[in-house]
């Protein structure tokens, strides 16, 4: 009896999903794409810092390497606690015990940095340190899911002024939506940071003597949204 029920049930539904389809056929609409683009700069740099040592005579330790880059990165205003992370810490005693001669040890960081001048200053700064085995990751914005959302509400609020222009135009009005269709999630451009990596080097290396912080620009970040919308028209 269930059994019979269900295949009622879907029966029932599968017309009623038809009979919907072929009202919303019958009725006169419009279809268009809205499109919206928004560029941000970004207020969250990730930079990868790697500190290594030798276990030679006349090296400084990661140790005291790390105690000189704290220190360093507290000078000139960075919130070590909050925006300073440790992402690897390792020995290499697999290569010590082939040569008996060494031991390599690192261990890495990932600061985040706020803006692009900070971010040249962090370079000036550790590479003065002899700490040079620096990588920007990625930029992102600590806002970037609220102007996702901004994006989208754009897209199809262009997606309304292009329908009622064009239903204008052959003297009709566009009624309420039918139908809404996210084309793909928001596309947030790539940025260069390879390119961006060679800035800071070159600034930090032509500006070192002169204890100049380089002016560093990072692309803004790009994100594009569409969607699909029908409109009745009457």
């Amino acid at each position: 009896m269930k059994i019979k029920f269900v295949f009622l049930f879907l029966i029932l539904s599968s017309v009623a999903f038809s009979q919907n389809e072929k009202n919303f056929i019958d009725q006169n609409y419009i279809e268009v794409t809205g499109k919206a683009e928004m560029e941000i700069i970004p207020d969250e740099i990730y930079i990868d810092i790697l500190i290594q040592e030798k276990d030679n005579k006349g090296k400084t330790s990661v140790e005291d390497l790390e105690k000189k880059m704290l220190k360093k990165l507290i000078e000139i205003g960075i919130d070590v606690e909050e925006d300073l992370s440790v992402s690897d810490f390792s020995s290499n005693f697999k290569s010590y015990f082939i040569k008996k001669n060494d031991i390599l040890t690192s261990k890495q960081f990932q600061l985040i940095v706020h803006d692009a001048a900070k971010a040249g200053l962090v370079f000036q700064e550790l590479e003065a340190l002899e700490i040079s085995n620096l990588n920007i990751s990625k930029v992102d914005h600590s806002k970037i899911t609220e102007f996702r959302k901004e994006v989208k509400v754009k897209a199809v609020q262009a997606a309304k002024e292009k329908a009622s222009e064009m239903s204008e135009a052959i003297g009709q009005s566009i009624g309420k939506a039918l139908y809404i269709q996210e084309m793909g999630e928001p596309y947030m451009a790539s940025r260069n940071l390879g390119y961006a990596n060679k800035i800071m080097v070159r600034g930090v290396s032509s500006l070192e003597s002169a204890q100049i912080t380089p002016e560093i620009q990072f692309e803004k970040i790009k994100l594009e949204y569409s969607v699909l919308v029908r409109f009745s028209l009457y």
